[in-house]
């Protein structure tokens, strides 16, 4: 950047510019002088990125902005890390990291920074996979991570399959196939009681249930990942409430019979 488009600038971007400047520095300082810093790799950095990634996950789920912001500090961190790492081996650097993104969303908004008319959603999502496939990718499916959690990796397999044109037309018929897994997942349970159910044939038809509620909850705009992490922190509350009540009147819950617990399990819904 030039000192004439520098001057240019606005005072709030100028302050960006300066904290972003003030992190390299100090990564640069701490690779060179902590004995920890110094140690790390990109390799031994990798777990601790999928944590602080978790814990900004749990700072969104919480709806808690001042640790959003924390936490989105700790996954900076980790990207300049990262490059800086790399830098040192001339394999690249930030700014490499940074002009990467610039040209590939430059690239993949044609009808922002070129010639192409795109006035929905849908047909930005569709230019975005079919300009993917033009830079060499092999499948609509190709960038979805191998490592992702499995429901989540459903959603995103689902939303980049919905890109390329293959989906449902209307809900109903979503809601219909969901229906139609459930009576197959049923199906393997009515059996006589000489017969054994079949374990891999259930896990397998109970796999195709959780995939075609998954299609239905995208269809109608729910997340699934963050639907259920929901009702888990509502179980995890409900049940330490009830925990905690239980230790108050001197009782034990391997004592409790499930009707003395369903007490203040109702307790903990009302509040």
């Amino acid at each position: 950047m030039n000192l004439a488009k520098l001057k240019s600038l606005d005072e709030n971007r100028i302050n960006q510019l300066l904290a972003f400047d003030r992190i390299l520095t100090i990564m640069d300082e701490l690779r060179e002088q902590c004995p920890w810093d110094r140690k790390q790799t990109i390799d031994s950095l990798r777990h601790l990125t999928i944590e602080e990634t978790y814990e900004l996950s749990d700072a969104i789920l919480e709806c808690d902005l001042n640790e959003v912001k924390k936490e989105l500090g700790d996954v900076m961190l980790h990207l300049v890390f990262y490059s800086k790492i790399a830098s040192e081996t001339n394999a690249f650097d930030i700014s490499d990291v940074l002009h990467g993104i610039c040209d590939k969303l430059i690239n993949r908004h044609p009808h922002i920074y070129g010639d192409v008319k795109a006035d929905t959603e849908e047909q930005v999502k569709s230019n975005w996979e079919a300009i993917k496939l033009k830079e060499g990718n092999k499948s609509v499916l190709g960038g979805v991570p191998k490592s992702l959690p499995a429901l989540v990796k459903a959603m995103r397999i689902q939303e980049k399959a919905r890109g390329a044109g293959f989906d449902w037309e209307e809900k109903h018929q979503v809601w219909e196939k969901v229906e139609e897994e459930m009576a197959e997942f049923k199906n393997e349970f009515n059996v006589t009681d000489n017969q054994a159910i079949n374990a891999e044939k259930a896990e397998a038809e109970f796999g195709d249930l959780l995939f075609s509620l998954v299609n239905y909850a995208r269809f109608i705009n729910i997340n699934v990942e963050t639907a259920l992490e929901r009702t888990n922190k509502k179980f995890i509350k409900r049940f330490q409430y009830l925990e905690e009540k239980a230790k108050e009147n001197g009782q034990n819950l391997q004592d409790m019979s499930l009707a003395e617990m369903d007490v203040y399990w109702e307790e903990a819904k009302g509040k």
